[in-house]
């Protein structure tokens, strides 16, 4: 089934119409209007309404609805990385907008410095991409029962090429970083350059490991410095800085993921949503 996500302006003016043109996409829940379905769009979960197992052509799609506000929004703050996370991997843009392609730039560069600072000095591209890839995976109850345990490795073997062309121009961007041979590469460990990155993480998640940080001074018993400059470069240096970053992303990451998949029982129907968590284990059991 091939996935499609429409960032649209007006959600409740664009499920009117789609459901003037296409009912048979809907559950039941049409039957309440376009402004209930809009709600629960942006009020539940990730603020994505799925509908699944659509036929266009001959071809099996689901797509989900997002209003283009939301959408930005998650790509610069991280705020729930359901739609930031999938933009990490190599995606077709079949129509482009400005602030989307803009907001996205900052997104694939926030992904680079969130990898980079759970990465050694030295690593090889492959790591760099599975690490990327991999975000969006982190406290997802997905990946514990009803995703192939190897979803990353093969998304990341199977796209090698694409994952060099949207990444290369970034790494190579960046002054702390510098390519080796054989797809290596190695970075500054100085804690001013990994401090400017702290500094420079998406919002949600600064916060989150601020606060893990603060957390671990008071189990370890240590200061926490009050100049901002001096406080970036002791949790860049610090040596449960992984820690911080993994915890940070599974709070930010388990609740709308959890809501989404609840919510997707309801907008997709239960037939299809029974369908959907079928196929998810059996593949999920085959792979293990």
């Amino acid at each position: 089934m091939m996935d499609f996500v429409f960032g649209v302006s007006h959600p409740e003016h664009w499920h009117a119409l789609n459901m003037q043109q296409n009912p048979h996409h809907y559950s039941g829940l049409r039957m309440l209007g376009s402004s209930l379905v809009a709600h629960l769009q942006d009020k539940v979960g990730a603020g994505v309404y799925f509908n699944p197992y659509v036929e266009i052509d001959g071809v099996l799609i689901k797509y989900g609805v997002v209003s283009i506000d939301r959408l930005c929004k998650d790509l610069i703050d991280w705020e729930t990385l359901y739609l930031a996370g999938r933009m990490h991997k190599p995606v077709k843009i079949l129509r482009d907008d400005a602030r989307v392609r803009l907001a996205n730039q900052v997104n694939l560069t926030e992904a680079v410095r969130v990898a980079l600072l759970t990465l050694p000095e030295k690593f090889s591209e492959k790591e760099l991409f599975e690490r990327i890839a991999g975000i969006s995976y982190v406290g997802d109850f997905r990946m514990v029962v009803g995703e192939n345990p190897n979803k990353v490795r093969n998304i990341v073997d199977a796209q090698m090429s694409h994952f060099h062309r949207l990444y290369y121009g970034l790494l190579d961007d960046l002054p702390n970083v510098t390519s080796l041979n054989d797809g290596y590469y190695q970075q500054n460990q100085n804690p001013r350059f990994r401090g400017l990155m702290v500094q420079k993480l998406p919002s949600s998640l600064y916060k989150k490991v601020l606060s893990e940080h603060q957390l671990a001074s008071i189990r370890h018993k240590f200061d926490v410095p009050e100049d901002k400059i001096e406080l970036h470069q002791q949790i860049a240096s610090a040596e449960y800085l992984p820690k911080y970053i993994d915890a940070s992303i599974r709070s930010i990451i388990g609740r709308p993921a959890l809501t989404q998949s609840i919510k997707g029982i309801f907008t997709a129907g239960p037939l299809k949503s029974s369908r959907y968590a079928l196929e998810k284990l059996t593949k999920w059991k085959t792979a293990n």
